[in-house]
């Protein structure tokens, strides 16, 4: 096993689609992963999806696509779609990516 995510868990890139921008959902996801104790970033698209990175044990990363799944008040998700990704370098921190 390398240094790389087997320490930390393993990452996962998301793609939300639905009623999810201009409810708060960037905040709203960056509250939810802090609690979780993952890293990464969220930011919205230009087609109205919002697609976050997120990193950390295996356990909270399934937490937290349960919750994608529902969203913050306001929200109304259509569609969640995940695949496992690489990355070069772990985030240290969750932040919303412009």
């Amino acid at each position: 096993m390398t240094a790389d995510m087997s320490d930390h868990g393993r990452a996962v890139r998301v793609r939300i689609s639905g009623k999810v921008q201009g409810v708060g959902f960037r905040y709203w996801t960056r509250d939810e992963a802090v609690r979780l104790g993952l890293t990464g970033w969220v930011r919205n698209e230009e087609d109205g999806a919002v697609v976050a990175v997120i990193a950390g044990p295996d356990s909270a990363i399934s937490t937290m696509i349960e919750r994608f799944g529902r969203g913050p008040s306001g929200a109304s998700v259509s569609n969640v779609e995940t695949e496992a990704t690489q990355l070069e370098k772990n985030p240290t921190d969750f932040r919303i990516a412009r």
